[in-house]
């Protein structure tokens, strides 16, 4: 345990990177197999892939909203318990991971029972049209029932990457996502479930990955372990946790309402095929965010370990390096999506008609995809110092103060109106990572004279 600490505040900065962020990559890699993978095998179904393919896409807002309450407590909760190690306050650290877990299952009784009750009302809110919804109460009536195990992978996962144990956070996510991709064609294909065998698949594998998770806290190797005496709700623990999280809660739950805005501007515009069209984007789109995600989760056990230990010359040589690597990436995969958009929408459906109109607009969706390392990068990093109002500030303003009203006042210049609706996407992201870019330089160097002066 000591030995864990000792890494995060004295190993060479770019090895420890590396080392800390490939497991978390991975993990988000495989992470992303449980949406993925799901909406491939759906999508070939033979008769009624794209149909079934757009009800699954319109249940992606409600699922996000379910992702980014878990965030919303352990994005929070896992940076202050890093800091805490920082400070070589351990009792702290696991008051804040126990106080986390107790409220994240009272956060999923909640979910799941308004989901049960009026999942099919949000459904045709969001986008579902009368030839989709069945597919799409279909599968949110049993992914309904694994919300506590969303919840507690999601959220449990952090605090073991928070620790330094990538390794266990990637097998967790591994057990998951392949025994998902195993279920998935039992239950959708020889089942004859369709849909219904895609939500069932993805449950089973969520709870499997939750058991390894509390398993691990429980046991004596890691640093921070749940204990019944931390099980309790103190406004001094989880108030400071939730302000910090409310950053990551507002990127993802403004994701479910974006998309709630998309799907219904593009059903009036375009019709279904454009909002299956939409389904294969956010996939695409995920697999863009998953890997810079992963190297940044990577990055924040030592920059928030070391911001605690009022480290400063390390706090900025991981920034850097998070911040060459990330944007590397995003530079590299919008070529290859501007080169070959065929590639990736192959892997969603044999739809001739829907495979050539995604096609055919995916170049605009991701138009700004090549600056979007600069927006993880800073954003990760304002989170890891504990920085609240900044992260909050920088999500808002990308997508309710840019995105959500581009996506209403572009097709008014353009005489394809469903075009102008994709083309919001890349606007707002490049004008957002102007915006990031400007207020952390005078946020970061803040912050880093702080604790020189301190020290």
């Amino acid at each position: 345990m000591d030995n864990k600490k000792e890494m995060l505040g004295t190993a060479p900065v770019k090895g420890l990177l590396f080392r800390l962020a490939l497991p978390t990559v991975l993990a988000q890699l495989i992470n992303m197999l449980y949406n993925v993978v799901d909406r491939v095998y759906i999508g070939h179904i033979e008769g009624y892939g794209d149909l079934a393919l757009t009800g699954v896409g319109v249940c992606m807002p409600i699922i996000m909203i379910v992702s980014a309450f878990a965030a919303l407590v352990a994005s929070g909760g896992a940076p202050r318990a890093s800091i805490f190690m920082g400070k070589e306050d351990m009792k702290s650290a696991e008051k804040t991971l126990g106080a986390c877990f107790i409220l994240q299952l009272i956060i999923s009784a909640v979910l799941t029972t308004a989901l049960l009750i009026w999942s099919k009302d949000l459904l045709l809110v969001f986008g579902a049209s009368e030839n989709t919804i069945g597919y799409a109460t279909d599968y949110m009536k049993i992914y309904a029932l694994g919300t506590v195990f969303v919840q507690l992978t999601l959220g449990l996962n952090a605090f073991v990457t928070a620790q330094g144990f990538t390794k266990i956070s990637m097998i967790s996510v591994a057990i998951g996502a392949f025994t998902n991709i195993i279920l998935d064609p039992v239950f959708i294909y020889a089942f004859d479930m369709g849909v219904k065998g895609a939500a069932l698949a993805t449950i089973i594998s969520q709870a499997i990955s939750c058991a390894w998770l509390l398993i691990f806290l429980c046991g004596g190797k890691a640093i921070l372990r749940l204990r019944a005496e931390n099980f309790n709700l103190k406004p001094s623990i989880i108030l400071p946790c939730v302000a910090l999280g409310v950053a990551t809660f507002v990127m993802q739950a403004s994701e479910s309402v974006i998309s709630v805005c998309f799907n219904s501007s593009l059903l009036g515009y375009g019709g279904d095929i454009a909002v299956g069209a939409m389904t294969i984007l956010t996939s695409v789109m995920q697999f863009a965010m998953l890997p810079m995600q992963g190297f940044a989760q990577g990055a924040q056990p030592i920059l928030s370990y070391n911001y605690g230990a009022k480290n400063a010359e390390r706090v900025k040589s991981t920034f850097k390096l998070l911040l060459t690597v990330c944007l590397a990436y995003s530079v590299i995969l919008w070529t290859i999506i501007m080169l070959f958009p065929q590639i990736f929408v192959s892997m969603f459906t044999s739809n001739p008609a829907l495979a050539d109109f995604t096609v055919g607009v995916m170049r605009v969706y991701f138009g700004g995809l090549i600056l979007f390392g600069i927006q993880i990068a800073c954003q990760m990093t304002f989170v890891s110092l504990g920085k609240a109002t900044s992260s909050v500030i920088v999500a808002v303003v990308r997508k309710f103060v840019l995105l959500l009203p581009l996506i209403y006042i572009m097709p008014i210049f353009f005489e394809n109106k469903t075009l102008g609706v994709y083309s919001a996407e890349p606007i707002a992201d490049i004008l957002a990572v102007t915006f990031t870019a400007i207020l952390f330089v005078f946020q970061f160097k803040k912050a880093l004279n702080k604790i020189k002066n301190q020290d």
